[in-house]
């Protein structure tokens, strides 16, 4: 399992992510579980994507995005970064 990165760990900018990314989950109905696997990701690094622990990777943000059926961009636009 990944550990939460220690110099952006609770940053607003990843809180906000995280946030984002969880809302768009729940609005269609996906566990973490069903994400990370459609998504190619480990589950316990959605969650702690989600709580703002992770900087996360371009390529990691780009699946996700896809996943959840929306550019990557609209996602940072949707969590107002």
């Amino acid at each position: 399992m990944a550990k939460p990165s220690p110099s952006y760990s609770g940053t607003k900018e990843l809180l906000a992510l995280g946030h984002a990314i969880k809302e768009l989950r729940l609005d269609l109905g996906l566990s973490q579980e069903a994400l990370a696997f459609e998504a190619g990701i480990d589950r316990s690094y959605i969650g702690g994507i989600e709580r703002g622990e992770h900087n996360i990777a371009m390529i990691n943000l780009i699946k996700i995005a896809q996943t959840l059926n929306i550019h990557a961009s609209e996602l940072l636009i949707k969590a107002n970064l």
